[in-house]
């Protein structure tokens, strides 16, 4: 919450407003038209710039939500250390909750997760435990979210927070994303497009955004090998987005349709935006510029389309900006399809 402070001399009405946690500075993120990007006059791209949250990400939202409301009603008490599985957004945005609040916080990561996010999180003074054994999938969530039940069990007053199943989770967007954007459009969009993970971001602005325009599709942009929608599971380079499990909140029958890009595409998307419109976005955000070039000739004229963008780009300098990445995921990508083809 902020508080007013008056300045001035005596009697003077200057008020000047100051926050009293990062946290106070979380959401108003702006929508920014991406007409260089796309440039059919007809067919509207705005996107949502999650990416200017304080915490680098939207994860901020559910972060600050999750927490003060466990904090308020005794789901979380003083001094509780909190225990997470998360491949970096969401555990920065917690370690921030829990300097905010004097809490412990341990996260648990996997070899994916970006050096920078690892770094960011010690900085933060979470405890990071990293798993290295990849699970059934091929990939490390299982792994993660067994030793988090491992650490629960073993660490007096620990709470899991556990983003895939935590109903504050997509309650967070609906009152933070959904609400803002609700305002903020005045003409209802065709689509809302918006990638996925534990699903909390697109059914909370969903649910709220289809209050006000009811006719609004929504579409999630899933990456290749995640499982969240029935895909087949691989391999995935990219963190933040996809799942080799489906989490507890998923509720596909609010789903209209599901766009599926691979590493390669996602990675293209980011170098196209920071090329074209100067926004420097995680890997995410590049698989949603990549879903909405599929999506674009297919919707009618004209038509307005918004895009959830949830991250910055630094932390993934030695992922999708890093060229040496991108080719050997190129590598990867012709041996998968040439396996298909076989």
């Amino acid at each position: 919450m902020s508080a007013e402070i008056a300045v001035g001399p005596v009697g003077e009405s200057t008020r000047e407003a100051v926050c009293e946690s990062i946290f106070d500075c979380v959401g108003n993120t702006p929508i920014v038209a991406l007409r260089r990007l796309f440039r059919d006059p007809s067919r509207e791209v705005l996107a949502k710039l999650e990416l200017m949250n304080p915490g680098g990400s939207m994860k901020d939202r559910s972060a600050r939500h999750i927490v003060a409301s466990g904090l308020a009603d005794g789901a979380i008490r003083p001094r509780s250390t909190l225990v997470e599985s998360s491949s970096g957004n969401f555990g920065i945005a917690l370690a921030m909750a829990a300097r905010v609040h004097d809490l412990r916080f341990v996260c648990v990561i996997d070899p994916k997760t970006t050096s920078a996010n690892a770094t960011i999180l010690r900085r933060l003074g979470a405890t990071v435990e990293m798993v290295t054994e990849p699970d059934e999938s091929g990939g490390y969530l299982h792994t993660r979210i067994a030793r988090v039940k491992e650490l629960v069990t073993t660490t007096p007053d620990a709470v899991w927070i556990n983003q895939y199943a935590n109903d504050r989770n997509w309650e967070a967007y609906y009152h933070g994303t959904g609400a803002e954007l609700a305002t903020q459009l005045v003409r209802s969009p065709e689509c809302l497009i918006a990638p996925v993970s534990t699903t909390g971001c697109i059914l909370g602005c969903a649910r709220r955004l289809r209050e006000r325009f009811p006719s609004m599709r929504v579409i999630a942009v899933d990456a290749v090998g995640s499982v969240i929608f029935g895909g087949s599971p691989g391999a995935r380079e990219i963190p933040g987005i996809g799942s080799s499990r489906v989490p507890e909140l998923c509720c596909p029958g609010e789903i209209d349709d599901v766009v599926y890009v691979d590493d390669v595409d996602a990675a293209k998307g980011c170098r196209e935006l920071l090329s074209a419109e100067g926004i420097f976005a995680g890997g995410s955000s590049g698989a949603v510029v990549a879903a909405i070039r599929e999506l674009l000739p297919t919707l009618p004229e004209p038509s307005r389309v918004v895009a959830i963008f949830p991250d910055r780009g630094d932390r993934y300098l030695d992922v999708v900006y890093d060229d040496d990445w991108l080719a050997a995921a190129r590598r990867r990508s012709k041996n998968q399809t040439d396996l298909r083809s076989e």
